[in-house]
């Protein structure tokens, strides 16, 4: 790989002797690493290779992972970079917590702090790019959450709905995306000496964004995939200088070093934060910095709703509807409906497409959002369609067994890839999950001894 000049001498003066094992580790290879989503029922029963396990990553693992497989489609496993799943694992999140993860696509951040909430408190889910949030919405629809929403928002536009509002906010920041040289070459041609400057500027505006939405007491995790200290340290003590924050030691492994204080002002408490180089850690490479808001002259948001107030275009169940979704649902449950689903506080309406959202969530009609809680189905013409994101969130101990499919893996071939599968067992037509290897993979339609496809069209597996 052809590096810039500048590039090569800002790093000789930064890195010294380092410096050439440095350029020369962004020519290896990439090291493929994955992470498995303990939101699924049985999630070690994967075909894949779990003998080389990241010892300082939850369920992480070295190797690489097809997306034509079962256990992608299926939620089971999800593709990231080491020092990417990092920032995640550092940010302390608990059931019930209310988080933020401000930059979130493609997903895999998200992925981790929607299985560290195990489904309790909130998970919201943004990215101001709206192909980007697309790509989102699908990845965190495959993990199975139903407590995430997705938006497509500004940093500024979500200030006054969510002021002081998050027990914890990741921003893993826009930047100048030094740490991708290696896995994309092409990365190189954005790269000239101002852009850090630049994206240290646009850096700067979405963390005054998010600080006015972290609770008092809260954590805010600021992380990126460069090297360059005008957005990794110096960004930092930007942010000790103007908040009320204390920086928290994040723990070191194998091929971690310390944040550099003589790349900023010289604060010792930057060796708190931490660099992964691709020289030294089996990683792309990432800067991670956490911090603890000790001013507590703001008030944590209630998000206390008004009586009566409903989400704009976001309207109850008709009873017509209402008597749909109930026969759905309790042909699949019975009376005991999972997650509150049986509740109408917790149903909303957006078009003809339900979802779940519950009552004490925030507001969220006057912001743009991709997926506004978890999409439990349509309604059509005198029928409720059940929706591939509840298949994917459901597991097969809440259901009636005898709601349940099974078929093998080369049924699972057809049916991702869009074809209508065979089925000689004598069953009433009707609504069904679709299991494979104990994965529970879609909604099917039988139909007179057959299994109508109902894989969505654009995330159909060619072989």
């Amino acid at each position: 790989m052809k590096l810039p000049e500048d590039f090569k001498k800002k790093y000789r003066k930064l890195l010294g002797e380092e410096a050439d094992d440095f350029f020369a580790s962004l020519d290896n290879d990439v090291e493929r690493s994955f992470h498995l989503n303990p939101l699924k029922q049985n999630y070690r029963n994967v075909d894949m290779d779990l003998s080389h396990p990241i010892k300082f990553i939850t369920d992480g693992y070295y190797g690489n992972v097809s997306g034509k497989t079962l256990d992608h489609q299926a939620g089971y496993v999800y593709s990231q970079d080491a020092s990417a799943m990092y920032v995640a694992q550092n940010a302390g999140v608990q059931p019930g917590d209310k988080v933020l993860d401000l930059c979130a696509a493609p997903g895999g951040k998200s992925s981790q702090l929607a299985a560290q909430l195990q489904n309790e408190g909130l998970l919201v889910s943004n990215e101001i790019n709206p192909k980007r949030a697309r790509i989102l919405a699908e990845n965190m629809e495959r993990i199975g959450a139903h407590n995430t929403v997705v938006l497509n928002e500004s940093p500024e536009d979500l200030e006054p709905m969510f002021k002081h509002y998050f027990d914890k906010i990741i921003v893993d920041a826009p930047c100048s995306g030094e740490g991708m040289f290696r896995k994309n070459h092409d990365a190189v041609k954005y790269w000239n000496s101002d852009y850090p400057a630049e994206c240290a500027l646009r850096q700067k505006k979405i963390l005054e964004s998010a600080m006015k939405m972290l609770a008092p007491d809260g954590i805010l995790v600021y992380s990126t995939c460069t090297f360059a200290p005008e957005e990794d340290e110096q960004i930092a003590s930007w942010l000790l200088d103007n908040y009320q924050l204390e920086m928290l030691e994040i723990p070191k492994s194998q091929g971690m070093i310390s944040g550099k204080p003589d790349f900023s002002d010289g604060n010792l408490e930057l060796e708190k934060s931490v660099r992964m180089m691709p020289h030294l850690f089996k990683g792309e490479g990432q800067f991670i910095a956490k911090f603890h808001n000790t001013n507590n002259d703001v008030k944590k948001a209630k998000m206390k709703r008004k009586k009566g107030k409903k989400q704009r275009n976001a309207a109850t169940l008709d009873p017509k509807q209402r008597k749909e979704w109930n026969e759905f649902a309790q042909s699949l449950f019975g009376e005991d409906i999972p997650w509150g689903m049986e509740k109408a506080s917790n149903l909303r309406l957006n078009g003809n497409y339900l979802y779940l959202y519950e009552k004490e969530w925030p507001d969220i009609s006057k912001l743009k959002f991709e997926r506004p809680g978890l999409l439990l189905g349509e309604f059509k013409k005198n029928r409720f369609e059940p929706a591939y994101a509840l298949a994917l969130a459901l597991h097969s101990s809440l259901v009636f067994p005898e709601r349940i499919i099974q078929v093998q893996k080369s049924e699972w071939q057809q049916y991702a890839a869009g074809n209508v599968l065979a089925h000689k067992e004598k069953k009433k037509n009707g609504w069904y999950l679709l299991e494979c290897e104990e994965k529970l993979f879609a909604f099917g339609k039988l139909v007179n001894g057959q299994i109508k496809n109902f894989f969505p069209k654009g995330l159909r597996i060619r072989a």
